[in-house]
């Protein structure tokens, strides 16, 4: 491939970080997940997010210039009454800047939903502490979609999706996997298709369900809308619908999320000996909606 000058780059975007999500301790504030609402206006949304093992970073509110940055202790937020609550301390994340000239995905003027940054800059980085999935690298950084179709469980959903996704024109897959130290294994795929239309209907009407998902990921054959998923950890202009493996299930736990976000769809998996942590899991859940938004 012939190496191009890489266009100026605009200052780094900041993306405002989302509401925490609700330890499982504490009872539930909110109501279940709704079916998923009717997208509105696009708009940039720009910020800067942390989350580290004692503190939530928060943007101030703007849309024109970057946000600053406000700390507010675990105890001063909403539903978080412990320095503990089991998130994980990501290190800091912040969106790639755009090449010279342009738009966001959810701008007006990107009719197309198109993410002109680097897709594999927008998969969420591991924790501290955890260790990277190899399977999961990829070369340069893009996956076969064969290793992608292998987390179905079964062969004839493996072929149907691998269709859909030649159908729908699929171009890239990024992904990044990783298992922290209480075996917790995460793995995060980023689909890219041409626009936010094609993207958005195979997730609405081929893969998930408002109940369940279309096509069983392996270790889950039970699976039930995550009603604890708090409604309020919305992200403006992405869509989810996440889901966790009903009892009884096996030696391991399943939870998983799809999202949609213009012109990509993600499907973010983790899977624990025992039960998989919903702290965990909405906040991963959240970060990378909030990278794709």
């Amino acid at each position: 491939m012939t190496e191009q000058t890489t266009p100026p780059m605009e200052p780094q975007q900041a993306v405002p970080p989302p509401v925490p999500p609700m330890p499982e301790a504490a009872p539930p504030l909110l109501a279940a997940e709704p079916t998923p609402p009717v997208k509105k206006d696009r708009r940039v949304l720009r910020a800067v997010l942390r989350w580290t093992a004692a503190v939530v970073v928060f943007g101030a509110v703007g849309t024109s210039a970057a946000y600053g940055i406000t700390r507010m202790e675990r105890t001063d937020v909403p539903g978080l009454a412990t320095e503990s609550d089991g998130r994980w301390d990501y290190p800091t994340i912040t969106k790639p800047p755009l090449p010279s000239g342009s738009p966001g995905p959810m701008a007006d003027s990107n009719k197309a939903g198109t993410h002109y940054a680097d897709l594999r800059k927008l998969v969420l980085p591991a924790p501290k502490g955890a260790k990277a999935d190899a399977a999961l690298r990829g070369e340069d950084g893009w996956l076969e979609s064969k290793t992608f179709l292998a987390e179905y469980a079964e062969k004839s959903d493996r072929d149907t999706v691998g269709q859909l996704l030649t159908d729908d024109g699929l171009r890239h897959i990024a992904a990044r996997g990783w298992t922290t130290e209480d075996g917790t294994h995460t793995r995060i795929y980023l689909l890219q298709f041409e626009t936010a239309a094609v993207a958005d209907d195979l997730i609405t009407t081929e893969l998930a369900n408002y109940d369940s998902p279309q096509y069983a990921v392996r270790g889950a054959a039970l699976t039930e809308r995550d009603e604890k998923f708090p409604e309020r950890a919305a992200v403006d202009e992405v869509t989810r619908f996440s889901y966790v493996e009903s009892k009884p299930y096996g030696a391991e736990q399943v939870r998983q999320a799809y999202l949609s976000a213009g012109d990509t769809l993600a499907l973010i998996v983790q899977s624990r000996k025992g039960t998989t942590q919903a702290v965990p899991f909405q906040q991963t859940v959240i970060l990378e909606s909030q990278l794709l938004g």
